[in-house]
């Protein structure tokens, strides 16, 4: 049997771009299916499903696209699987004091590992997604590289695909603008080529993390104290959950100058401030690694590394110093390497890996 003519689950999250990729990929020749992932019940929090990802609205506006391609629609209830395995990590993850990037452990957890799985158990060979990025076969290797418009690229929260992973997947929209991607939406009449892209965490769309922490932890973090890196106490906290690394607005306190989050300690309920200086740092080291271009790193490597999502990718020697670490040294200290962030090398277009910032 042909490839084009092989059976692809579209994910479908009633998005542009998720509309743009059935397309595509029916274009290409693929029998194409398309494929929702219910990630919410109205029932357990109506304010969060209303507004949020994975609801019903979502579910209808990708069933309608579907419709209008003339194929197939699936809807796929993984919200037990999202609140424990991307919610309830995402929340025991703040209350220590760190800050994890949810969609990175969404990706892993759910549209690559529950979605394809699902995808091959209904015979699809592939499945697709609207992620900015593009996979290239190297040899026997494949390789997840940077999508051809920077500006839209999101191979930082696809680092940790596997080898089998990429060998499944199609990430049509790398070859794309997002402008030709609204363009090609409004010309085959798509209700979602003017839908508005959501730029929050999907489950806490009002950006107030520590109110829906405590919502769905049931537990109330108590107030604790500021202290500067000497350990003087510079006054009261409100809970340890409010505040990040590299935050200034909010502290609620009356200081001669600027101060900055710099640290936390769960165990204590201390957050530590300094200045902005002291928020830079050279040196930064990574766990739960996923490497991509290669099984291990035997020997330092000049690349390139993004410690957050919008960051820059800096230069830097990156060197695997255990079975599940690697040593970051960058050429220029870099600020407000976080923990519980994700650091995602590259070299030139091509990711090489990442792990988790401790």
């Amino acid at each position: 049997m042909k490839e084009t003519q092989q059976k692809l689950f579209a994910a479908m999250s009633g998005g542009v771009d998720s509309a743009v990729t059935a397309l595509l990929m029916q274009k290409e020749g693929f029998v194409v299916e398309g494929a929702t992932m219910r990630l919410f019940h109205p029932q357990t929090d109506i304010k969060l499903a209303e507004r949020a990802c994975g609801t019903q609205q979502d579910i209808d506006d990708a069933k309608a696209v579907c419709d209008a391609l003339g194929i197939a629609h699936h809807v796929l209830d993984f919200s037990e699987a999202f609140a424990e395995k991307v919610i309830h990590s995402f929340t025991e993850a703040y209350a220590k004091g760190l800050t994890p990037n949810p969609c990175i452990a969404c990706n892993r957890y759910l549209k690559f590992d529950r979605f394809l799985e699902a995808a091959q158990q209904s015979g699809a060979q592939y499945m697709a997604t609207g992620h900015y990025a593009r996979v290239e076969k190297q040899g026997v290797r494949y390789l997840l590289k940077k999508a051809k418009d920077e500006t839209k690229d999101q191979t930082y929260v696809l680092y940790a695909l596997t080898q089998e992973q990429l060998k499944k997947i199609r990430l049509p929209l790398g070859d794309y603008r997002k402008s030709e991607v609204r363009e090609l939406a409004e010309s085959y009449g798509f209700s979602s080529a003017k839908k508005r892209e959501s730029q929050d965490i999907c489950f806490v769309p009002d950006g107030d993390y520590a109110s829906f922490i405590e919502r769905f932890s049931g537990i109330t973090f108590p107030h604790g104290k500021f202290v500067n890196a000497s350990g003087d106490v510079l006054g009261e906290h409100k809970g340890i959950i409010h505040y990040t690394v590299g935050q200034r607005r909010g502290l609620g306190l009356a200081l001669p100058r600027p101060m900055y989050v710099i640290g936390k300690d769960a165990q204590q309920n201390l957050v530590t401030l300094g200045y902005n200086e002291d928020l830079f740092s050279r040196e930064v080291t990574v766990r739960d690694i996923r490497l991509t271009a290669a099984d291990r790193l035997e020997a330092p490597e000049r690349l390139e590394v993004k410690i957050r999502y919008a960051h820059k990718a800096q230069p830097a020697t990156v060197e695997q110093v255990g079975e599940d670490e690697i040593r970051i040294l960058f050429d220029e200290p870099q600020r407000a390497a976080t923990g519980g962030q994700a650091a995602v090398f590259y070299d030139g277009d091509t990711v090489v890996g990442g792990g988790t910032i401790v």
